[in-house]
C-alpha cells in the first residue's frame, strides 16, 4: 500500500495539482488585499468616507461587563455586510483573472494546434505490397 501511494504522489499531475492549489490559496490572499486596501477605500471615500468593512446591521447592541464583574457582558450580535460586499468584489476579481488565464490557455493551445495542422504531414509509408513491388521492379531492371 505504501508502494501505491508512492507512485500516485510521484505522478505528475498530482504535483501540478498541489502547486495550482498553493498558488491559488496565495493569489487569492493578493486579491482579497487589493480589494481591501486598494480598492475599497477610494470607493468608501466617493460614498461619503464609508469604510465597507465596518458597514453592520446590529441585531443586538453588545453590553459591556459592568463595575462590581458580575459577569453580565454581552457580544454585539451583527450582520457584517460590508465583509459580505469586499467578498463578492473579491470573488468578481479573482473569477474575472481565472477567466483571463483560461483564455490565454485556449488561445494558445488553439494556436498550437493550428500549427500542427499547418504543418506538412509526412508521406504516409509505403505498403508492404508496393515494396514488394518496387523490389520486383529493380530485379527485372537487373
Amino acid at each position: 500500500m505504501l508502494n501505491e501511494f508512492k507512485k500516485f504522489i510521484s505522478k505528475g499531475n498530482v504535483m501540478e495539482m498541489a502547486v495550482g492549489l498553493i498558488m491559488a490559496t496565495y493569489f487569492g490572499a493578493i486579491v482579497k488585499s487589493l480589494v481591501n486596501d486598494i480598492i475599497m477605500p477610494p470607493i468608501g471615500l466617493l460614498m461619503g468616507g464609508v469604510d465597507f468593512a465596518n458597514l453592520k446591521m446590529v441585531l443586538q447592541a453588545g453590553v459591556a461587563e459592568s463595575a462590581e464583574g458580575a459577569g453580565d457582558a454581552v457580544a454585539e450580535v451583527a450582520i457584517t455586510y460590508g465583509a459580505f460586499i469586499n467578498t463578492i468584489i473579491t470573488f468578481i476579481i479573482v473569477a474575472f483573472a481565472i477567466f483571463m488565464v483560461v483564455k490565454a490557455y485556449n488561445n494558445m493551445k488553439d494556436r498550437m494546434a493550428k500549427k500542427e495542422e499547418e504543418a506538412p504531414a509526412a508521406p504516409p509509408a509505403p505498403s508492404k505490397e508496393e515494396v514488394l513491388l518496387g523490389e520486383i521492379r529493380d530485379l527485372l531492371k537487373k
